[in-house]
């Protein structure tokens, strides 16, 4: 099972519209059984980004955490989103 961690300051709000946006489309590419997705804030994520495949943010991460979190902002923007889903597929399903 693929763990995906999605993050944002308070682990609320953004961080719920982007793990949303990525469960429609995991059930659209009838993927969503191969994964979990979990959601935390930044401080929550600091000592466990280690566990999960794929950590994505829409905010800023502590310097340890930067060469493994992938932005998040493109789920929010609209801009660049067809991307991120890429990504997460070439991460996660190659």
């Amino acid at each position: 099972m693929i763990k995906i961690l999605v993050i944002c300051g308070t682990g609320v709000a953004t961080s719920t519209m982007v793990k949303e946006k990525i469960r429609e489309w995991l059930e659209k590419e009838k993927l969503i059984h191969q994964v979990s997705l979990f959601q935390s804030s930044v401080a929550e994520a600091v000592n466990q980004y280690d566990m999960y495949d794929i950590v994505i943010s829409t905010t800023i991460v502590p310097d340890e955490m930067k060469d493994y979190v992938i932005d998040g902002t493109p789920f929010i923007s609209g801009l660049g989103g067809e991307e991120m889903y890429q990504i997460i597929r070439e991460k996660v399903f190659s």
